[in-house]
């Protein structure tokens, strides 16, 4: 089986290393989802969609509940909970995504009105299936809403590494389609692009990486790696290739450090032994930290141009009117800027 070969690969990686077998899947979980984090996450600050995908991890919470409910009616054991669990809470994504899409295009709202109504719809659904699953299931919400990094299953980080596999290059294949219709829609319809097909293949796309992520980083923390490395690497950005690049880059780094930190940040109290801090909850905090300094570099590098008599860095790759406008520092052209 692949969970078998799995467990061979990290118990070879843990000998070379000489280090512990949690580690090892620590370090491979978070490359996963940091690196499908990076990778979405321009795209998600770029087309101002970090409500929406606030909203899809929120919406895992009911499917998570759907999915557990399955389970217990249909008094599964946990083999089949493995992969049934994950199953619901893809598609449940999937569904309240194109939703979402649907409804908006219908109905002319707001695009955080309707977003509103599939989150209330989520929330309230979770919470209403979450006492049955509390009495009948061994569902701990704690691993939902903060993950486990450190004692992540074997079966999830296998999914990871699929999803890893299936996204990649699926994203190469029409990155440079999704980036110019989220500039300028109506002109790639009329050079021919699939703009309708595009958008909701994202949306699986984010649904995908959201609902199996979960359990590594948690529904209240994988926003973050989603929206704030993207919006620190707008500070520096000069073009969407580098804000790719950094976004992917910036994100690694603050799964990587913070992880290698969780043993060396922590609080004593009563004289009593250290408590670590969250590894989970340390990334998201290295993610905001990062974010504030490209602020601050950007805000000197613009002082220090004015001084020298240059034109300064707007680092704003996320304000995506201004960049379609032509003559603008980070418009889109062929030889540079929409390039994977």
């Amino acid at each position: 089986m692949l969970v078998d070969k799995l467990g061979w690969l990290v118990d070879f990686l843990a000998g070379q290393f000489g280090t512990e077998l949690f580690v090892v899947k620590g370090v491979l979980a978070i490359i996963c989802v940091c690196t499908l984090c990076g990778m979405l996450g321009s795209l998600v600050v770029g087309n101002r969609m970090a409500f929406f995908s606030d909203a899809m991890a929120h919406c895992a919470f009911a499917g998570v509940s759907l999915g557990y409910l399955g389970v217990v009616l249909a008094q599964a054991d946990r083999s089949v909970a493995t992969w049934v669990v994950p199953l619901v809470m893809v598609v449940f994504g999937i569904v309240a995504g194109a939703g979402i899409v649907y409804v908006r295009e219908r109905t002319g709202l707001a695009h955080d009105t309707v977003i509103g109504v599939f989150f209330a719809f989520a929330i309230g659904f979770g919470a209403m299936l979450f006492q049955i699953l509390a009495v009948k299931s061994t569902f701990n919400p704690e691993y939902f809403l903060f993950g486990n990094l450190v004692l992540i299953p074997d079966e999830d980080l296998l999914l990871l590494l699929m999803v890893l596999f299936l996204v990649a290059p699926l994203f190469a294949w029409r990155y440079n389609q999704i980036v110019f219709a989220s500039f300028n829609a109506t002109l790639a319809r009329t050079r021919g692009l699939p703009t309708r097909f595009n958008d909701y293949l994202f949306i699986v796309l984010l649904a995908l990486v959201v609902n199996l992520s979960i359990k590594a980083v948690g529904a209240l923390l994988i926003n973050a790696l989603l929206v704030v490395p993207a919006a620190a690497a707008a500070n520096l950005a000069r073009n969407l290739r580098q804000m790719f690049w950094l976004t992917v880059t910036l994100c690694l780094g603050a799964g990587l450090l913070g992880f290698a930190l969780r043993n060396s940040v922590e609080l004593r109290l009563g004289g009593g032994e250290p408590i670590p801090f969250g590894p989970s909850g340390l990334i998201v905090v290295l993610t905001v930290v990062f974010f504030f300094v490209t602020m601050l570099f950007r805000a000197i590098w613009n002082r220090l141009n004015y001084v020298l008599g240059r034109a300064p860095q707007h680092g704003q790759m996320h304000n995506t009117h201004q960049c379609g406008t032509p003559g603008h520092p980070h418009a889109i052209n062929d030889s540079d800027s929409v390039r994977y």
